[in-house]
Formats: structure tokens, sequence, C-alpha cells
């Protein structure tokens, strides 16, 4: 699909219509490339990012969502945005995002982080079913590691797992992952196996 505004729409509208333009000094970036939409949102977790949510002067609203608070039940964040509705045990977080509904297990250590979030909450029902089959739920399961790496929505990631792209190529596709430009991309509603080494 033709969706590149640089590529694509503005250079097929100039031959069919009349355009003008404006110049804007406001915050743009490009983030048509996973690097491009990757260092766009860990920029946000700075201090003092390029686009900064917290400016009075520019405020930014989303639409309500009506879930709870964020729930953090120990561990150690630093630079790290957490959505509505997230749960955090007792893990370590460094220049992460996380979506709406994620959850994260204990003793799980994330580092440079795009968390997607989910769609929706498991029920315990759900859970307890996933658990007797071995499944991970929804969410990153306990005693992971995850460095590097955009996790899509919905991605089921069991406990004792290892995600980095140390010792990868720069580029390639699997089954459970992709890598690009350096970064471990988690497709929507994938599941990972506890123990899995990626």
């Amino acid at each position: 699909a033709h969706t590149d505004f640089g590529k694509h729409i503005i250079p097929g509208a100039i031959k069919t219509h009349k355009l003008s333009s404006y110049v804007f000094q406001g915050y743009w970036e490009d983030v048509g490339t996973i690097k491009a939409f990757f260092d766009a949102n860990l920029d946000l977790t700075s201090m003092l990012p390029k686009f900064n949510f917290f400016d009075m002067d520019s405020p930014v609203f989303t639409r309500p969502r009506f879930l709870p608070a964020s729930k953090v039940n120990g561990g150690v964040i630093e630079n790290t945005l957490l959505s509505d509705g997230c749960i955090v045990h007792k893990a370590r977080l460094k220049e992460c995002m996380l979506g709406i509904r994620s959850i994260v297990g204990a003793d799980t250590d994330m580092q440079r982080v795009v968390m997607m979030g989910a769609d929706y909450y498991e029920s315990l029902q759900s859970i307890a079913k996933h658990q007797e089959e071995g499944e991970p739920s929804v969410g990153i399961g306990p005693r992971t590691r995850v460095v590097n790496a955009i996790i899509d929505k919905n991605a089921r990631i069991g406990s004792d797992c290892v995600i980095s792209p140390d010792g990868k190529p720069n580029e390639m596709d699997s089954e459970l992952f992709h890598v690009r430009d350096g970064i471990i991309v988690i497709p929507k509603n994938t599941v990972i196996p506890n123990g899995t080494v990626i």
C-alpha cells in the first residue's frame, strides 16, 4: 500500500491536485521505519524529550479508556512511561514505554523496550487454563530479560525467556520474531513459550 507521505502521498497529490505548503516549526518525526518508530518512542522516556507530553502550552489528550491506574508492586523503574491499566510485579524497567494493559512478571528485566500493551485483560480462568497447558498469559512472564525490542499487542511471552538482538544480524526473519536495524520485533498475538532464548 502507498502510505508513506514523503514517498507516495505527497508526490501522488502533486501530480493530480494543487498543493500549498506551510512551514511547521513544531515537533515532527518521520516514524516510517522500525528504527525511527523505536527511537521516537524511547526519546519520550528521556528527561527532556524532543516532544513533551507535559507541556502546558501544547497539552496532549487521548480518548478516555476508563481503565484503572497502573499498579507497580515493587521493582526499579527508570526513565519509563506507563500507560493506563498496566501491572508491573517487582521488575526492573529502564528506558521503556509500556502501552495500555501491559503486564510484566516478577524479576523481569527490560531495557529499551516499546511494549504496545493489550486489547484486553485475561480472566483468572483463562490465566489458570494457560498455566495448566504450559502456555504463557498475555504480557511478559516472570524472570524474563528483554533488551532493544518492540513487542506488539497481545503478545504472550513466557517465563525465563531471553529476548535480545545480541549475536543476530541487523535484519532477519523467523516464525516468532523479526530483527530490523538491530531491534527485535515481536509481532501481534505471538506466543513465545517459557524458557525461549531469542
